[in-house]
């Protein structure tokens, strides 16, 4: 039974989500503020986290961003506000997806669902080899998603895990941004290429030591991004 927790200082709404994910045998938990959110993300393990923006005591963004720390739970940015300005900013605080209001509750259980499935798919534990990817001092153990440089673990979001894995296990093959969006994100996914350069910088902040000057994960002008084998 996957576990969600769904934030939001409206109750309508939460109650409604609430219902809907149960129908689907979903175990859910529900925060009304940032403070409590937080707390339970601290003291449970979700397989994903539904995060309205506004909210009181910390914002969504800040209770994201914070959530980072400790976590790399997938975490859906909902937002009343459908400003593009409002979606990077999530993506910029570590959010893989985010839903504008009002929504349909069945696009809310498609995302949920394409995420948990890409995380499941992805998760080489499944696998019985043992997969760990070693090159330039970066390395990527794919059973446990950890990703280690120099020795030193680096916390990343599921989405930039998925996107590292992809370009390192293809040395030297260039992907545009709307190829990187469809196999990191799925091709329903109805962002644009922007999610893509807002990961990859992301990216680069944690596992460059200069991210102007990047040693793992280049940029092919006017193409897209590469591995640098």
């Amino acid at each position: 039974m996957k576990k969600v927790l769904v934030v939001d200082d409206e109750k309508l709404i939460v109650k409604g989500i609430k219902f809907s994910l149960e129908q689907d045998d979903m175990q859910v938990d529900t925060a009304y503020d940032g403070e409590e959110a937080l707390n339970k993300a601290k003291e449970n393990k979700y397989d994903i986290i539904l995060l309205d923006i506004m909210l009181p005591v910390y914002t969504g963004l800040e209770v994201c961003q914070m959530i980072r720390e400790f976590s790399d739970v997938p975490i859906i940015m909902l937002t009343a506000k459908g400003e593009d300005m409002d979606k990077i900013l999530g993506l910029e605080y570590g959010a893989d997806d985010y839903i504008t209001k009002p929504f349909n509750i069945l696009e809310v259980k498609a995302r949920i669902k394409a995420i948990l499935r890409r995380n499941s798919k992805n998760d080489p534990s499944q696998k019985s080899q043992d997969n760990v990817i070693e090159t330039k001092g970066l390395r990527i153990e794919c059973d446990s998603r950890r990703v280690y440089i120099d020795g030193k673990e680096v916390n990343l979001t599921a989405k930039e895990f998925d996107l590292v894995l992809l370009l390192v296990s293809n040395p030297n093959k260039v992907y545009s941004r709307d190829e990187l969006l469809k196999k990191v994100w799925g091709a329903s996914y109805p962002g644009d290429a922007r999610t893509v350069d807002v990961h990859v910088r992301r990216l680069r902040e944690k596992i460059e030591t200069t991210p102007a000057e990047p040693k793992y994960i280049h940029t092919k002008w006017g193409v897209g991004y590469f591995f640098q084998g």
